[in-house]
């Protein structure tokens, strides 16, 4: 089976300068080194790291809305364009994004149902009085209650601001939405709402997301497929429950070892990974990770490990998973 949307070695590079004297040399900083995954349609693709590993640039390569270094994005088998043409227009309007913070991505001057009908008015798609009825149905289909339809951003809670941003996303029947921390600037509460909320989207439109969250609880309960990123790269990918029942990298360790549930028992403890993630504009050579790993080998500091299978419809880079 084809897959909807399909990244294949993608690389994002920026330049920038060694230091801050105007004389300096530039040097290349690879925001996203080589990433590749698929999705089908229907299905979620979970993406968790730490912060600046990668995610939200990737998630702006996919949308088209910066150009790859290298490597391509296929949206139902066309080629996203790097260039903001018709031929990109017409394929984001299958593509949508749901922000993490709902009140910067509204407009603050505009009311619920205008911000809601705009993606209507932007491709020209029916007559004003259409749009706006279009809208009001997709509000409702969210769960808010009409009440609120002319509201501005600052009347509404943080849950009823993100039912706006979906709305907003769903109104052009999109196929895959970009959920780039759609639930960490809520409370718990609103979170559980706002992500029931995308599951029962999900099973009626089959609409298939690339959910981006540090919040590894909520990526286990939404994704049917998790990636790992570490530094730019999937250190480790496969289905949610086998990945964080045993986590195969090291790093994938520390990451679900930090996760808090009431059945781990004390022995089992938490991994303190040692330092920081290391500046992307030096990179250690080999595993990227090598640094902060508690069971790096000699080979680690020479040799950059791959992706590859270790059963069970899973993948991981790293020389400890490797036979020799």
């Amino acid at each position: 089976m084809s897959a909807l949307l399909e990244v294949t070695d993608l690389t994002r590079r920026y330049a920038m300068r060694a230091s801050a004297w105007p004389w300096s040399p530039p040097i290349a900083v690879r925001a996203v080194d080589g990433v590749s995954f698929r999705v089908e349609a229907g299905r979620t693709l979970g993406l968790v790291g730490e912060s600046g590993c990668g995610k939200s640039t990737t998630a702006r390569l996919v949308l088209g809305l910066m150009p790859p270094s290298s490597g391509t994005v296929r949206f139902d088998g066309e080629l996203v364009p790097s260039r903001r043409d018709a031929a990109w227009r017409s394929l984001r309007r299958r593509m949508q994004m749901v922000y993490q913070d709902p009140l910067a991505a509204l407009d603050r001057r505009l009311t619920a149902l205008d911000q809601v009908s705009e993606p209507l008015e932007v491709f020209n798609d029916g007559d004003p009085a259409g749009r706006r009825e279009r809208a009001r149905d997709m509000m409702a289909s969210v769960g808010l209650p009409q009440h609120l339809f002319e509201r501005f951003p600052h009347e509404l809670s943080g849950g009823q601001r993100q039912r706006v941003v979906l709305a907003r996303a769903l109104t052009l029947g999109p196929s895959l939405l970009v959920c780039d921390e759609p639930v960490s600037a809520l409370d718990v509460s609103v979170q559980a709402q706002v992500i029931n909320l995308l599951r029962e989207i999900q099973a009626r439109e089959r609409v298939a997301y690339l959910f981006i969250s540090h919040d590894l609880k909520v990526v286990r309960h939404v994704s049917d497929e998790v990636a790992v990123m570490y530094l730019g790269r999937i250190v480790e990918q496969g289905p949610p429950d086998e990945l964080f029942r045993d986590p195969a990298h090291p790093y994938t360790q520390a990451l679900v070892s930090a996760v808090p549930t009431p059945w781990r028992s004390k022995e089992a403890g938490r991994i303190v990974l040692k330092g920081d993630p290391p500046n992307p504009a030096a990179v250690p050579g080999g595993c990227a990770f090598h640094p902060r790993c508690p069971r790096a080998l000699p080979i680690c500091a020479r040799q950059a490990p791959v992706l590859t299978g270790i059963g069970g419809g899973r993948q991981a880079a790293c020389h400890l998973l490797i036979s020799p």
